[in-house]
C-alpha cells in the first residue's frame, strides 16, 4: 500500500507540472501583449511597462518559467491584477460558498441517484425502471441554468419559501447562507443524481444475477440484506468512481450555477476573471482545481480497499 501510495503521489506531481506548465504557457501565447490585454484599451504605456515588469514578462520566457515554478512550490500563485490581493486569498475568501454548496448538491445527488438506481435495476423492466430512466436521461439533458431560472421564477419568486440570489447580508449566520443554497443545491444534486442513478443501476444490474445473490436468496435472507449486504456492495465500486467524478467537478466551480444565483463563490470569480482578463486568478484557479481532482482520485482509489477487501494495491 505505501508503495502504491507513494507511485499515485509521484504520478500527481507530474501531472500538476503539467498542468501548472500548460497555464504558463497560455498567459504568453494570447495574441497581442498579456499585459495591455488585461489593462485595457484605455491604459497608458507607462501603466502596460509597470503590468510588464511586476509580472516578469520583459524576461526570457525560461527565467519566467523559473521564476513561476519556484513560486508556485512556494504556494505563491501570483497577485490578482483587478482585486489587488493574492490569488490564493482571493479564493480563500470564495471558498465556503463553493464548499458548502459542493457538499449540499453532493448529498442531494446521493440521497436521489443511489435509492433510484438500486429500485430501478431491482424492478427492472417494470413502469418504476422506464421511469426512473426516463427522468434520468431529462436530467442529464437539461441545461443547469434554465433549471436553475425555473426554480426561482417558482421557488423564490412565486412561493416566496427561498431568497432569489444571493449569499445573505455580510453579517448574516451560517444558517441563512445555508438557506441561500437550498436551491441551487437542489439544480445541482438533481442533475447530478441523473449519472449516479445511471451508474447504480448498471453496476446492480451486474451483480443481481451473480451466485451469491442467489445463495442469499436460498438460505431465506430477506430481499432488503440480499440487495444492500450482498449485491450493493459489491456493486459500489463504479459509483464511488463516479461520485468522485461528480465531487471533484462541483468542487472546481459550478461556474453556471453560481453566476446564475448570484453567489459569490470560485465559479463567479472564475467569470469575473476571464471578463476582467485576471490572467493570475485563472492561471491559480486552473492549479487549485486540478489539484481538487487528483486528490479526489487518489482518495476514491484509496476507499476502493474499504468497500471491497478484497481490492489491493
Amino acid at each position: 500500500m505505501q508503495t502504491y501510495i507513494l507511485k499515485r503521489i509521484l504520478g500527481m506531481a507530474v501531472v500538476m507540472l503539467i498542468v501548472a506548465t500548460i497555464s504558463f504557457v497560455i498567459v504568453r501565447v494570447v495574441p497581442g501583449d498579456p499585459a495591455a490585454i488585461m489593462l485595457g484599451p484605455d491604459a497608458s504605456p507607462a501603466d502596460i511597462a509597470d503590468l510588464r515588469a511586476r509580472l516578469g514578462l520583459e524576461r526570457p520566457l525560461p527565467a519566467q518559467y523559473a521564476i513561476f515554478m519556484g513560486d508556485l512550490l512556494t504556494g505563491d500563485l501570483g497577485r490578482s491584477i483587478f482585486l489587488d490581493r493574492p490569488v490564493v486569498q482571493a479564493l480563500a475568501e470564495r471558498a465556503e460558498p463553493t464548499i458548502c454548496l459542493t457538499v449540499m448538491a453532493t448529498l442531494v445527488a446521493l440521497l436521489i441517484g443511489i435509492p433510484a438506481g438500486i429500485v430501478s435495476a431491482v424492478r427492472r423492466g417494470s413502469a418504476v425502471d422506464q421511469a426512473t430512466l426516463g427522468l434520468a436521461m431529462l436530467g442529464a439533458s437539461i441545461p443547469s441554468f434554465w433549471l436553475g431560472l425555473l426554480f426561482i421564477q417558482f421557488f423564490a419568486v412565486r412561493l416566496g419559501w427561498f431568497p432569489v440570489a444571493g449569499y445573505g447580508d455580510p453579517g448574516a449566520g451560517f444558517l441563512e447562507r445555508l438557506r441561500h443554497l437550498v436551491l441551487p443545491a437542489l439544480v445541482l444534486g438533481l442533475l447530478s443524481s441523473a449519472l449516479i442513478t445511471r451508474f447504480t443501476r448498471a453496476s446492480m444490474l451486474d451483480v443481481l444475477g451473480d451466485d451469491y445473490v442467489r445463495t442469499g436468496r436460498a438460505k431465506g435472507l430477506d430481499e432488503w440484506t440480499v440487495i444492500m449486504k450482498h449485491a450493493f456492495r459489491n456493486a459500489l465500486i463504479p459509483v464511488l468512481t463516479v461520485i468522485g467524478l461528480t465531487v471533484a467537478v462541483l468542487l472546481g466551480g459550478a461556474i453556471v450555477t453560481e453566476t446564475v444565483f448570484g453567489l459569490p463563490g470560485v465559479g463567479n470569480l472564475v467569470v469575473q476573471a476571464v471578463l476582467r482578463r485576471d490572467y493570475p486568478v485563472i492561471q491559480g484557479t486552473l492549479i487549485v482545481v486540478a489539484a481538487v481532482y487528483v486528490l479526489v482520485n487518489l482518495t476514491i482509489d484509496l476507499l476502493y480497499t474499504v468497500v471491497d477487501p478484497r481490492v489491493r494495491y
